[in-house]
């Protein structure tokens, strides 16, 4: 008799009649199974809650977007290649999971150390500080950098890199790290462990979001002082990313930090329908891993949904993640589920391509009555002014 009641019992739990309630029902944790990263990611994280599901969520939109044949940005904020995540990004353009990278210039600059097998170790966030710069030794919390034995001959390699540029007007630095990448592949003895140089060679253009805030540009100086000097222009790279997002079909995003480089992924939106009058209604794919919250106002806090008031994303939260954790945890997760998950894609290639698309896309705009007329109507507005204010009226 107590036999059929505890089965009656078992019956009735997990039922019910709530919408609300209809959900997977969450269980103890089984970490005993065995199984791949993404085994451990769908039926540990994913049976979970908080933000070891929000990661599954994210695993889940970065399979759904490489499948949709989206092209994919990946950007990079904070210092990520100093503690070896160009090894995730380079497996992620090998397999074309990774079209375009939009970059703090600091990242692509420490990406180069590893190439030239300049020194950078694991040290500890308790050294004293006075007694490493005694010694020459620049701290990332925990990470420890070679002034003579890595940064000044990572400045050199930069210098030699850029003195002989052979530019004839100003460049984006799409372009100025193509240049980079090349030297790197023809001069490094492990080009193979730089993200920049493997860009080259996988067809990915790296742009930087703010290209004066860097050793990169910081190394630029000296060629400028003995009239070799190579110009920067950003609004190339405004012109160039936005070509690239408007001719997609599909973009997506996966958002390493935050930062500039997050916001200016985003504006490419904004750049179309706001200022070129010509809207594609918005990025389908969202994945950030940050630390930051959005009630603080800030940028890299931000959520896709404010970024759907700007008409950056469109309203689609199937497909956005926001994973509130470090990125030295989360990103080499995401990265090793994708590789066990989804196949080798072909690479876009956007590198040599991304002449043509800004041509295009200013064809597309020049052709636009409204964009031009509404040009017109203000260069016509300050000429008149300017006409009252000689007449003095």
């Amino acid at each position: 008799m107590a036999k059929k009641k505890t089965d009656t019992m078992k019956e009735k739990c997990g039922k019910t009649k709530n919408p609300y309630m209809r959900g997977k029902m969450i269980e103890p944790l089984n970490i005993a199974a065995p199984g791949t990263v993404k085994d451990f990611i769908d039926e540990v994280f994913g049976a979970s809650g908080y933000n070891a599901r929000r990661l599954a969520e994210a695993c889940e939109v970065y399979r759904r977007m490489i499948e949709s044949g989206a092209t994919v940005a990946l950007t990079l904020a904070g210092a990520m290649t100093p503690i070896g995540m160009s090894g995730p990004v380079i497996e992620m353009m090998q397999r074309g999971f990774v079209d375009f990278i939009i970059s703090t210039g600091a990242n692509l600059y420490h990406d180069f150390h590893r190439a030239f097998n300049f020194p950078v170790t694991q040290g500890s966030a308790n050294a004293d500080d006075a007694v490493l710069h005694k010694y020459g030794v620049a701290r990332i919390y925990d990470t420890f950098i070679s002034d003579n034995e890595t940064l000044l001959p990572t400045d050199a390699m930069v210098i030699d890199a850029v003195i002989d540029h052979g530019f004839k007007k100003p460049v984006s630095t799409a372009k100025l790290h193509r240049l980079l990448g090349e030297s790197v592949l023809l001069n490094a003895p492990l080009p193979e462990k730089s993200l920049v140089a493997q860009a080259v060679e996988c067809g990915v253009p790296i742009f930087t979001s703010s290209p004066g805030d860097s050793s990169i540009a910081m190394n630029m100086v000296v060629p400028n002082f003995f009239g070799a000097g190579l110009v920067v222009d950003p609004t190339l790279d405004i012109i160039e990313t936005t070509a690239i997002v408007r001719e997609a079909g599909k973009n997506g995003v996966v958002i390493v930090g935050g930062g500039s480089p997050k916001n200016f992924y985003m504006q490419t939106q904004p750049t179309l329908w706001q200022i070129l009058q010509d809207d594609i209604g918005g990025h389908d794919y969202f994945i950030q891993l940050t630390t930051d919250s959005p009630h603080w106002g800030g940028l890299s806090g931000a959520t896709p949904q404010e970024a759907h008031s700007w008409g950056k994303v469109k309203e689609a939260p199937l497909n956005q993640a926001v994973v509130y954790s470090c990125a030295s945890i989360t990103f080499p997760l995401i990265c090793k589920y994708i590789m066990e998950t989804v196949e080798p894609r072909p690479r876009k290639n956007l590198l040599g391509q991304i002449d043509k698309k800004a041509a295009r896309l200013k064809k597309s705009a020049m052709a636009n009555p409204a964009f031009v007329g509404d040009y017109k109507k203000l260069v016509k507005n300050k000429r008149e002014r300017e006409a009252r204010r000689k007449s003095g009226r």
